[in-house]
């Protein structure tokens, strides 16, 4: 059986992860974002904001890391996996901090397909905060979600805006949307 691959973006602080849970307590395999662990891992060698400090190199270990998940994912026998955050977001947060995408993050974004319907998580003014990984603000968490979702849309996703709401009602929305949208 070939899995669904299936996609939940947006900004930072729109709750991705919170969703990506419940979707777990239902008994879903998902996939956590990789970002996180990027960064605690720079942190304990002394770099504060990777990402910040040398974007390319941040950037290329997420990819590493995204596609390690892809393709464990490849190895699951399961209908439906769920992944915090896609390989193509790399390119998007490059294009937000106006960085050339490298040619190979292109060839590998194409090379490595989710499947065609993405579900975006807006950002939400009431549910946004920083934490130690975080360091947008929500204006730049606007733009950031603006990148994504132009960037899904060039390479051909479909996407689906997840409304606003109680975690339970947001993933019942995701789940009768993958009913609707076989």
């Amino acid at each position: 059986m070939k899995s669904r691959k299936i996609v939940i973006t947006g900004g930072p602080s729109t709750g991705k992860s919170t969703v990506i849970k419940d979707l777990k307590d239902r008994g879903f395999i998902c996939f956590d974002e990789v970002s996180r662990d990027i960064i605690k891992q720079a942190k304990l060698e002394g770099v504060e904001q990777l990402f910040l400090t040398d974007p390319l190199l941040f950037s290329q270990k997420l990819i590493e890391g995204r596609v390690k998940q892809y393709h464990q994912a490849d190895s699951l026998n399961e209908p439906i996996i769920f992944f915090d955050r896609g390989i193509p977001d790399v390119n998007a947060y490059l294009k937000y901090s106006k960085q050339n995408i490298p040619k190979d993050f292109e060839e590998i974004t194409r090379a490595h397909p989710y499947d065609r319907l993405v579900f975006i998580m807006p950002p939400w003014d009431e549910i946004f905060t920083n934490d130690a990984e975080r360091y947008e603000n929500f204006n730049q968490a606007q733009l950031i979600h603006n990148k994504l979702v132009n960037y899904y849309k060039e390479l051909g996703y479909y996407l689906i805006f997840v409304p606003f709401g109680p975690v339970k009602k947001r993933v019942d929305y995701i789940i009768e949307s993958i009913k609707t949208h076989t």
